[in-house]
């Protein structure tokens, strides 16, 4: 049997999304070529890769194998891409980095401007995950290096501190709260809030400790980014809950009041994570030495 990189690609993006459909996107396919290219594969190989249901696929015995096998050969043709880059001019590496919405934001564009810079040929394909897919992820092999928070369990990784996240509620300047220091997620419940949009991981994040509770959300307008969520808090839209990198840079020109979150869980301890047998490529590993030694300036 023969599949190709495209083909085990493919299969892995399904693998680590449930769904065929998340995992045609994941790999630029239409549904309808991904579908196909699943079926010839499992045709090729006479067995069934993955077992099909109302909420999704999921793999079969057959399927781990091939997932594992999968994962190998292109880690090794990353490995390649990486030694051989310094050499062969046009040929471009990719390193695979999942993220949870803070890190994205606020901490990685400044980390990984002069990474990029200094290696002009790779690239780096970011994803925005929830921390405990990441951990999931990076356990199974399906992606290098992941940044979570301490919220979930790293059991089993190998972790390098990245930075601290700390949440806080922000509000528009004659709002009831705009004169508080610090107040509990619980005190906001009862108010109107702005939010991120549906598939945010931060969002996720901050609705899984209302719904901990048995609380819910009340949302007026869901936006894509933390500078839109302040703009509509500072006209008393409803309340937003940011990290303070944000709201502090959104003070500058927005009239917000920021207000410390007391709850645990709004400060996050952020990690590198890796598997701890990873045999990384060199410039994974050097990428990883850079985020974990960063110093601002």
């Amino acid at each position: 049997m023969r599949f190709d990189l495209i083909d085990l690609r493919l299969f892995l993006a399904v693998v680590e999304a449930g769904s065929i459909t998340h995992g045609a996107q994941a790999a630029n396919l239409s549904l309808a070529a991904a579908s196909e290219r699943l079926r010839g594969m499992e045709d090729k190989g006479g067995v069934q890769l993955l077992a099909r249901g109302r909420r999704g696929v999921s793999t079969t015995a057959a399927g781990d194998a091939l997932a594992h096998h999968a994962r190998l050969v292109l880690r090794q043709m990353e490995h390649m891409h990486g030694e051989l880059g310094e050499y062969a001019r046009g040929l471009r590496a990719s390193i695979r980095l999942l993220a949870n919405t803070a890190a994205i934001t606020e901490f990685l564009p400044d980390r990984l401007g002069p990474w990029l810079r200094a290696h002009p040929q790779t690239d780096i394909d970011l994803k925005e995950r929830q921390s405990s897919d990441i951990a999931k992820a990076v356990s199974g092999g399906l992606a290098e290096i992941g940044i979570i928070s301490d919220a979930v369990d790293a059991t089993g990784l190998r972790l390098t501190p990245f930075a601290i996240d700390r949440l806080g509620a922000v509000v528009a300047k004659d709002h009831a709260f705009a004169n508080y220091r610090q107040i509990d997620f619980t005190d906001l419940l009862d108010h109107a809030f702005v939010g991120l949009a549906e598939g945010s991981a931060l969002q996720d994040h901050i609705e899984g400790q209302a719904a901990r509770i048995g609380r819910r959300m009340n949302f007026r307008l869901r936006v894509r980014s933390f500078e839109g969520v302040c703009r509509l808090a500072a006209q008393d839209v409803g309340v937003g809950i940011v990290p303070q990198t944000a709201a502090r840079r959104c003070r500058r020109t927005t009239a917000i009041a920021a207000v410390r979150l007391t709850d645990k869980w709004a400060t996050r301890h952020l990690s590198i994570c890796l598997r701890p047998d990873e045999d990384l490529s060199p410039l994974a590993r050097d990428l990883v030495a850079h985020l974990g030694n960063f110093k601002p300036d």
